[in-house]
């Protein structure tokens, strides 16, 4: 997997989201007690409108940011956007009314759904052979795996001797890095895009509609909800589970939550081998329909009232969320670079940003208001059959037993064009085969079966 990082513009480009997970962070920590002294027994409210605000950002920014990201150069506008954080999270300290974190947040997360989608879009033409590519995405969900862990610890080690304010310094210097690293990097030509009817709108739209439009995408989306109704799962519930169900200490939370990322991480870092031999499809939809027993399993953990046994039982049932989770997310930017040519990428990659945290916005707030109005029973139940309903739909939705790679000719590309890498020359023009990417090059290329 490391070998990757001898590309000189993806080293770069990995720390530079690296170095801007950990400021993140450190500002989540640091947040969360701002929230407490601005509000006091109302924090958790506060940064669950917090939340709310960040999701909210992330579904409608995205969409739009693919509209223009065209007529912003790449690097500029992933500079900006670093800036734009780094100044944010320099101002958060001299907040004293709730209002204005609310303000501040939504900046923050407006400023990360330019960068992040933008980020993906340019990592496929950086590493055009899909064997490094796939490795590229397992670094990336170790990356944020591994954040989690490491930012809390991190956070914890620093406020032993320093006020949280001085965490929001952490994230400036973050971002500021980050910002460096991208100018650094040498990023390749992007690929123009094509014009569209319609304005703004429908470019903005352009990505949601590809979704819409192509039966493996429209299957992603279902996927996206089945992995939402996990992640609230665990993100939302740890807490309870750990200090009032199980009744243990809260630095059990942390071990909980390392279980889940532990999960994760094994698969991130199995799945480059796994994926040279095992096609998408078919370990995406088997890590969707994993989350049916582990859901399962919770629910027996919950409705036991008492044993030992719950506590590593919660931890295996956590590292199996973790592990399905991964299942689904890691292979997502394969199955997008292989849906939309390099002219339309940055459009197609925001709107899974956006459509999958419109997932989340509906599973959170599902796990948190249920759990606490009706129990966390009721709450694993709901979530549960999200989860299990998704992956169904999503497994009858992407068909199978469809020619993967299709070979076709380019007659009307300069031999350097991007989209042309790894082609070989025939008479006439460049032969290759791929999965499909709908679009201005491809405008009859069938569906995949991965």
């Amino acid at each position: 997997m490391l070998s990757v990082l001898s590309n000189r513009t993806y080293r770069h480009l990995f720390t530079a989201q690296l170095i801007a997970l950990v400021g993140t962070g450190l500002a989540t920590v640091a947040l969360g007690l701002l929230a407490y002294d601005l509000a006091g027994p109302r924090a958790g409210s506060v940064l669950g409108t917090a939340l709310a605000i960040k999701m909210t950002a992330y579904v409608a920014v995205a969409p739009a940011i693919g509209a223009v990201a065209d007529r912003i150069p790449r690097r500029a506008l992933m500079v900006g956007a670093d800036l734009i954080r780094a100044a944010v999270a320099l101002t958060l300290p001299f907040v004293d009314r709730v209002w204005q974190v609310y303000a501040l947040i939504f900046m923050l997360q407006a400023a990360s759904a330019a960068f992040t989608p933008t980020f993906q879009a340019v990592i496929p033409e950086v590493l055009p052979e899909e064997r490094d590519y796939t490795r590229a995405l397992s670094a990336s969900r170790l990356a944020y795996d591994l954040e989690s862990l490491f930012s809390p610890a991190l956070a914890a080690a620093l406020l032993t001797f320093t006020s949280y304010n001085w965490l929001f310094l952490g994230t400036v210097g973050g971002f500021t890095a980050s910002a460096a690293l991208v100018v650094s990097a040498l990023l390749p030509r992007p690929v123009p895009a094509p014009r569209r009817n319609g304005g703004v709108y429908a470019k903005a739209t352009a990505g949601s509609r590809r979704f819409f439009t192509t039966p493996h995408l429209r299957a992603l989306l279902f996927l996206n909800l089945a992995v939402a109704a996990a992640s609230a799962t665990v993100i939302v519930n740890t807490v309870v589970y750990v200090r009032s169900h199980l009744g243990r200490a809260s630095g059990d939370v942390a071990l909980a939550l390392g279980a889940y990322g532990a999960g994760s991480m094994v698969v991130a870092l199995l799945l480059p081998r796994i994926l040279d031999r095992v096609a998408d499809r078919t370990v995406m939809l088997r890590g969707a329909l994993l989350l049916t027993p582990a859901f399962g399993a919770l629910g027996g953990i919950t409705a036991a009232g008492a044993g030992g046994w719950r506590w590593p039982a919660l931890l295996a049932a956590w590292a199996v969320f973790g592990a399905a989770c991964s299942m689904v997310l890691t292979p997502t930017g394969r199955l997008i670079r292989r849906s939309a040519p390099p002219e339309e990428r940055t459009a197609a990659f925001a709107a899974q940003f956006s459509l999958s945290h419109a997932c989340w916005l509906l599973t959170y707030p599902l796990a948190g208001w249920l759990g606490a109005a009706a129990g966390l029973q009721a709450a694993v139940v709901a979530l549960g059959v999200i989860a299990s309903a998704a992956a169904v739909v999503a497994a009858r939705l992407w068909p199978s037993g469809v020619t993967d790679e299709q070979p076709h000719v380019h007659t009307d590309l300069a031999p350097d064009h991007p989209h042309l890498a790894g082609a070989a020359e025939v008479s006439g023009g460049w032969s290759h085969r791929h999965g499909p990417a709908q679009g201005a090059l491809h405008p009859a290329v069938a569906e995949p079966a991965r």
